[in-house]
């Protein structure tokens, strides 16, 4: 049922480890790995390999502490969605306490490993993040309004700033640029699930698009979402970041996004919300990794 359940944890162990969110961070510390990639000219040396290492593992910490905030907070909505139900929290077989110690730790120790063997900037950034996500998503945005996503998108659209700032102290244009593709894709990411997920939103109370203002008005943002993200895909190629092989995965995974967000839009069903959720997974994930191969082709 979650990544906990594979692995050969004791039953709290286990528990604890699930509130962290373990796919989502999965995907984080691999965004924020390739900004760390892209800041750095040519292949890595092996210092540069400890640092990225280390600031992995800090950026794990405080985005693993970001996660349990939100499912403590979010434990009593959780518990009435079938895809969060299972949950520790939201069956109660962490109180809150437990949550709330666990979550500061892995904060504290994120930020710690990121002040003192990476930079301040990357701590300050990472731990804005964390508030960003937790508090002005979590508890001001998601339960007041269906644009939730858009704005909160922001602090899922970090994780490659994060990995530049480390490897440089600084951030760049290409990190904005890497912060502009997340940001754009995480509307018609989440909106797609929303569509098939629906009921359980308005079971839920949450003011999630599809139950304000409908199926036919949030499809219909899906596919205009999908295009502009297209655009921005391009902006690598545009600014000088990559070369011909990032261009032609944007330009074929773009058109595969837009391509679903088009039959959503025209002709809906739950099993084709799903099949573009998952698409999108498949998006960024093979759109990064072709910056990452990109990058070490034309070095």
């Amino acid at each position: 049922m979650t990544a906990a359940a594979a692995l050969s944890l004791p039953p709290r162990l286990a528990q604890y480890y699930a509130l962290t969110k373990p796919r989502v961070l999965q995907l984080i510390v691999f965004c924020a790995l390739i900004g760390m990639v892209l800041a750095v000219p040519g292949w890595p040396s092996g210092g540069q390999l400890l640092q990225m290492l280390v600031a992995c593992l800090g950026i794990w910490l405080v985005a693993g502490a970001a996660a349990v905030f939100n499912c403590l907070v979010e434990k009593t909505i959780d518990s009435k969605m079938k895809r969060t139900a299972w949950r520790p929290t939201a069956k109660g077989q962490l109180s809150d306490v437990q949550a709330l110690l666990f979550s500061g730790l892995l904060c504290l120790a994120g930020s710690v490993i990121l002040y003192v063997w990476v930079n301040p900037l990357t701590m300050w950034l990472t731990f804005a993040t964390f508030v960003g996500y937790a508090v002005v998503y979590t508890l001001l945005l998601k339960p007041r309004t269906p644009q939730n996503i858009v704005i909160g998108g922001a602090s899922g659209a970090m994780p490659p700033v994060l990995g530049w700032a480390a490897m440089t102290g600084n951030v760049g244009p290409e990190a904005l640029i890497l912060f502009l593709i997340i940001f754009l894709w995480t509307p018609p990411h989440f909106w797609a699930l929303a569509l098939y997920r629906v009921e359980e939103y308005r079971k839920s109370g949450l003011p999630m698009l599809p139950v304000t203002h409908g199926n036919a008005f949030t499809r219909l943002h899906v596919f205009l979402y999908t295009l502009v993200l297209f655009a921005g895909c391009l902006m690598p190629f545009v600014y000088g970041m990559s070369s011909w092989i990032y261009l032609t995965a944007a330009v074929v995974l773009g058109a595969g996004f837009c391509g679903y967000g088009y039959a959503l839009w025209r002709h809906y069903s739950d099993a084709l919300a799903r099949k573009t959720f998952r698409f999108s997974l498949i998006h960024l994930s093979l759109l990064f990794a072709a910056l990452l191969v990109d990058h070490y082709v034309i070095t």
